[in-house]
């Protein structure tokens, strides 16, 4: 005797969020200094669930956390993280929305509600002061103009 499964069982509940790389004309990255965690980050956050896309989540982060309004980009990643004891895991998407202008540059107001600072700084330095999981992407994002899938923040071998 089978019993019914109800589609919330059936169907599994994975978060997601997005992040973005932008870089002024000189190939300088924008970091973001979070006032809720140690660290640096990129502009980004976690997709809504009315159904918002992941380039949706991007554009509208990216304009709440630094007032910049992102009109294109490349999908640089996808990177897989899998559940942890005190951490969801999920899908992360990275899209590289490339080199904006000085003045374009110059516009941006940081959320103070989430954001004490920003800078713009060459990739080299911005790396180090990145996550781990933030930091493998952005690498691996920005190494190559397609897409990289991730698992863990570190290239699948099997996939290309």
């Amino acid at each position: 005797m089978s019993q019914a499964v109800s589609l919330t069982e059936a169907v599994p509940t994975i978060p997601a969020s997005a992040g973005a790389m932008i870089f002024n004309r000189k190939g300088r990255l924008l970091i973001l200094k979070p006032n809720y965690k140690a660290g640096w980050t990129i502009p980004g956050g976690v997709m809504e669930a009315d159904g918002e896309t992941p380039w949706e989540a991007c554009q509208r982060e990216v304009l709440e956390e630094c007032g910049l309004a992102v009109r294109s980009a490349r999908l640089a990643c996808v990177d897989f993280r899998r559940p942890r004891p005190g951490r969801t895991g999920g899908m992360r998407f990275l899209f590289d929305c490339g080199q904006l202008d000085d003045d374009s540059l110059s516009a941006i107001t940081v959320q103070a509600e989430e954001i004490s600072e920003y800078r713009i700084v060459k990739l080299r330095t911005a790396l180090p002061l990145l996550s781990g999981p933030i930091r493998r992407r952005v690498r691996a994002g920005s190494a190559v103009r397609t897409t990289v899938y991730l698992e863990q923040g570190r290239p699948v071998e099997q996939v290309r």
